[in-house]
């Protein structure tokens, strides 16, 4: 992996404006900046590897609490005290990698392009498409980010068919759970198998915290829930979830459980919203006036740990399939891949060439934590591990190619660096490949 030195490079006055723009205006579209901060070069030589499989041995997944509504939340932890329950610095080891069922690892490979079988969908005919990913509709004016393949060094993926898919998924239910992102991966699958389905035969609930696509001929539903922080918190409306303070309950999940339990196919992600910077506080008792404050780290260790304790107790893998996709890669400082240059995603065109390259905005502490949990949680959960294949695409987000839901300021719109989405991806793009992905593993 490409290293980096220890010393931060000396920031712009609009590079500080830009990152307190990125931090409130992502907030109110369902996305979150992450940490500006270029990786230590202790951690910038060895990644982790996600093994395929995953496996917890605990067998309780919390007990019920009363569920708080808006006023609730509101009146909650009127002060905090520092979490005292601090994570451990974690080992710097290689994991070992366990290969895919063929011995293959499907997540090491580069990208080919491909302008005869991409992109698999037209963005334009897409009737569920989101204004936030629709990069052509909002100006964009080059194609070629639709047009690249993922190939694995040492196998091929089966191509992408929409209708074996809806044929794996006849009878079912497939759910996204998570934040933005997965939303973005949700919109994607759903572009991909709707072209397939008769006009009269498909529909889409309103937008809620659970929406979901129909396709009546196959009796499938591929929907999605929103559950930024995995456990209970303040942000839990999918509208309305921009506060000051990030509260949550670490042991309190049953009541998003309760959406997702029936599905036969889970699909969670969980990591942007952990890296805003700000502590987040933790919510033991809903009538807790004093309650605890932890970093992001900390607090989304004791998030995924109440998950995963779900996940061993309650699912059963004759039934039901449950994957987590890693973290999706940002790409926020262009001195990571261009030393010198002091912008953005912003008018970039072409990928990123260098074999293993690791930009800040995926962080190894994160994805080791992650992975000690997932490690204990056996064949009950798969990974697919978008993280390195999409590091290298740095040409496929929006940028400045999206409906922006707040007024942007003739400052701002002087300077499109300083509101650039490169957070988000493009559709098509990216995420079809994830999906992909997804599809080989169904």
């Amino acid at each position: 992996m490409k290293k980096w030195s220890r010393k931060k490079t000396q920031l712009s006055l609009f590079l500080a404006f830009f990152s307190f723009f990125m931090f409130s205006s992502f907030l109110n579209d369902h996305r979150q900046s992450t940490t500006r901060k270029l990786p230590d070069s202790k951690h910038s030589s060895v990644q982790p590897s996600f093994p395929t499989y995953f496996t917890i041995n605990t067998s309780n997944p919390g007990t019920k609490k009363p569920v708080l509504g808006a006023s609730d939340w509101s009146k909650a932890c009127a002060s905090a005290r520092s979490y005292k329950g601090k994570s451990n610095s974690v080992m710097e080891n290689q994991w070992q990698r366990e290969s895919w069922s063929d011995g293959c690892d499907v997540f090491s490979g580069r990208w080919i392009y491909d302008n005869i079988s991409y992109p698999l969908y037209d963005e334009g005919t897409c009737p569920y498409m989101s204004d936030q990913l629709a990069c052509g509709k909002h100006g964009r004016p080059d194609k070629e980010y639709q047009k690249w393949r993922w190939q694995p060094h040492d196998c091929n993926l089966k191509r992408w068919n929409a209708t074996e898919t809806l044929e794996k998924l006849r009878g079912k239910r497939l759910m996204f759970v998570g934040d933005s992102l997965n939303r973005g991966q949700w919109i994607s699958m759903v572009c991909l198998i709707q072209s397939v389905v008769l006009a009269d035969k498909k529909s889409m609930s309103p937008n809620a915290a659970l929406t979901i696509f129909r396709a009546e001929e196959y009796n499938a539903s591929v929907e999605f829930y929103w559950a930024p922080l995995v456990v209970e918190s303040n942000s839990d409306d999918p509208v309305n979830h921009r506060f000051d303070d990030r509260i949550i309950q670490p042991d309190s999940i049953l009541k998003h459980a309760s959406q997702w339990e029936k599905a036969d196919i889970l699909v969670f992600n969980s990591y942007l919203w952990w890296r805003s910077g700000s502590k987040i506080k933790l919510l033991w008792n809903r009538d807790d006036v004093i309650c605890e404050e932890a970093n992001g780290l900390d607090a989304m260790k004791l998030a995924l740990e109440t998950w995963a304790d779900w996940v061993a107790s309650s699912v059963d893998p004759l039934r039901q399939k449950v994957f987590f996709v890693t973290m999706s890669p940002t790409h926020l400082w262009s001195q990571e891949w261009n030393r010198g240059s002091e912008g953005n995603c912003f008018h970039e065109k072409t990928l990123i060439e260098s074999e293993g390259y690791w930009g800040s905005g995926s962080d190894l502490d994160t994805m080791r934590m992650v992975e000690s949990i997932l490690d204990r949680l056996g064949p009950k959960v798969l990974v697919i591990n978008i993280t390195r294949l999409s590091e290298y695409r740095k040409d496929g987000h929006p940028s400045i190619y999206r409906k922006f839901w707040e007024t942007l300021t003739p400052q701002q719109l002087a300077n499109p660096v300083s509101y650039a989405d490169c957070i988000h991806w493009c559709l098509p793009g990216v995420p079809d490949i994830w999906n992909e992905l997804l599809f080989n593993f169904l």
